[in-house]
């Protein structure tokens, strides 16, 4: 009995305690809330201002409640003084109003501090709490320098989220889907970025450091190396690309003040402020203005990309920029040629990494007037069995198509790469055999001069070459990288015609393509190249069953077969059993 009442008492003692402690916390918090009611009120009750500070600090473990209380509170105290406090660097005179300007200003900067810390911590569970971090945070940009687009601001709090190890993406992911869709905000991360690589000491990959020590206190745990090149690539491919407006359209901003509108006072005047549908704000000067912006955000876009390209990318990260390069960068750069060194190198190196640069190489050759001499020489040398089954075989084969269009290419070029192609044929799975094909049927058209690779005349300066030679002899050299000297023209494409007799039907029945006369261009077509491009052993088969049969091969027998062979299948032959 007496231990069930020590056993009751102790239950009673404990909800007293969970109930006072509820009741503590709620009085805590009800005293924020007084502080915050306090500073607003008066400057009597300035003195608010550090203690509201402390409970943003990250080394301090308050409950959430209590951050975004304070957070509120500050926000509010701050917002309509940014304009008249004076910059960061300025110095107190004797007059007490410019020092209390300059303290407040001084607890401002601790304030942003905070905010940045807070958006980058991992003490910060709660996605809800950092976007309310991260909206105050881009408040404080927004009108943090008199008014104007604070970059200052905005540079550190990238930095920050670059150096970031754990939330680095989902911070990331909140400034692209609110934030990113503003003109200056993207301008902005572009500087930011490209001063950011700048300061880098750059060694390998391995060991990437900053030059300064500006943010060495803005986290306690920092990303380096191949980590920090992968936070910077996150960055900068997110920046979304510029669009195309039209006479009637103007970006939108997120300061109207900023950046783009510093061109004089009188021109200031001229500012079209419209309000859109979702309620923000919009500034336009007309379609002089738009092309303007357009003008000095390629320019950063350039910049910033021009300086990435120069890190030591991790492999990854190298495919991956070369993937997307001739879509998402090439197009918005002031000046694509500028990219033709990197290209050059990445071409260079061979492999899977000279078959994703050749898409971006092709573009700047194509369109933007680079001159390459060595193209065809490396195109040469990637055809190799193993590209029939790349990833990203499809866009190399096409890729190769269209360099190999050109009606001017001299002969023995176009009969070097028929006759290596035809080589190919022979070991490359069914679906590399298809593409062949129509690689050989397009060049046999558009070059009528290689036409004798498919039947060799007797006649002229070839007899002299040909008849002292011993037959069956192939003068081609498959193991030659100089297209010059592989002495394709002095050969023939026998190597198609064993594909009449392939084993996979698909590839026997569209050899027999070529034996129509392409020189005959009326009545003849190219084939697209990428219907074939992209086969597989699962293609070949659901193209297969697919296909409807007219006549079905069967095996009929009057009798029972006594033996494997009959004797008219060897005529002159006797066999004899053991």
């Amino acid at each position: 009995m007496a231990s069930i009442q020590a056993s009751s008492r102790k239950r009673k003692n404990k909800g007293l305690g969970e109930k006072n402690k509820r009741k503590k916390k709620d009085q805590d918090l009800s005293d924020v809330r007084k502080l915050g009611q306090q500073l607003l009120s008066s400057r009597a009750h300035i003195n608010n201002l550090p203690l509201l500070l402390n409970f943003l600090s990250p080394t301090t473990s308050y409950p959430p409640e209590f951050l975004l209380e304070s957070l509120l509170s500050l926000q509010s105290f701050f917002t309509p003084l940014l304009p008249q406090l004076p910059s960061s660097s300025a110095k107190p005179t004797e007059d007490p109003e410019s020092i209390y300007q300059i303290w407040v200003r001084s607890k401002f900067d601790e304030f942003v501090q905070c905010l940045i810390q807070l958006s980058v911590s991992s003490t910060t569970s709660e996605e809800a709490l950092r976007e309310v971090v991260l909206d105050t945070l881009m408040e404080c940009v927004k009108i943090g320098n008199a008014g104007k687009f604070h970059s200052s601001i905005y540079q550190k709090f990238i930095y920050s989220m670059v150096y970031s190890i754990a939330e680095a993406d989902t911070l990331l992911n909140l400034l692209v889907s609110k934030y990113f869709k503003y003109i200056d905000v993207r301008y902005f991360t572009c500087i930011s970025l490209e001063k950011l690589i700048r300061t880098l000491d750059v060694k390998d990959c391995s060991d990437v450091r900053p030059k300064t020590e500006d943010t060495e206190n803005e986290s306690p745990a920092r990303a380096s190396g191949q980590l920090l090149i992968r936070n910077i690539h996150h960055v900068i491919s997110k920046i979304p690309t510029l669009e195309q407006l039209d006479e009637k359209s103007e970006y939108e901003v997120w300061n109207e003040s900023g950046v783009f509108t510093k061109e004089g006072a009188k021109e200031s005047k001229k500012i079209k402020r419209t309000e859109g549908k979702d309620g923000k704000v919009k500034s336009s000067k007309g379609v002089s203005s738009s092309v303007k912006i357009s003008k000095k955000m390629k320019l950063k876009f350039s910049k910033a990309w021009m300086a990435f390209l120069g890190l030591p990318l991790p492999i990854d990260v190298y495919k991956e920029v070369l993937v997307t390069l001739h879509q998402a960068v090439i197009p918005y750069l002031s000046n694509p040629i500028m990219l033709c060194d990197f290209l050059t190198r990445s071409y260079d190196i061979g492999g899977v990494i000279s078959v994703m640069a050749l898409s971006s190489l092709f573009v700047l050759m194509t369109e933007h007037g680079l001159e390459y001499p060595n193209l065809y020489g490396k195109l040469y040398a990637l055809l190799v069995p193993s590209i029939f089954i790349a990833k990203h075989r499809a866009k190399f084969l096409q890729l190769l198509d269209s360099c190999l269009k050109s009606p001017l290419l001299p002969a023995y070029l176009a009969a070097s790469f028929a006759k290596k192609l035809s080589r190919l044929a022979l070991t490359v799975p069914p679906s590399g055999g298809l593409v062949i094909i129509a690689l050989i049927h397009n060049l046999l058209r558009r070059h009528p001069s290689i036409n004798c690779l498919v039947h060799q005349e007797d006649n002229g300066e070839v007899a002299k070459d040909v008849s002292s030679i011993k037959p069956g002899i192939d003068l081609f050299n498959n193991e030659e990288t100089d297209i010059l000297k592989t002495s394709a023209m002095r050969s023939s494409l026998w190597e198609i015609d064993t594909l009449r007799h392939h084993y996979c039907p698909p590839v026997s029945r569209f050899v027999l393509s070529l034996e129509n006369d392409l020189t005959v261009r009326s009545k003849t077509t190219e084939v697209a190249i990428k219907d074939f491009s992209s086969g597989s052993y699962a293609t070949i088969f659901r193209e297969e069953i697919r296909r409807r049969v007219k006549q079905v091969p069967l095996a009929f027998y009057k009798a029972i077969p006594t033996s494997l062979f009959s004797e008219s299948d060897f005529a002159g032959w006797s066999f004899q059993s053991d």
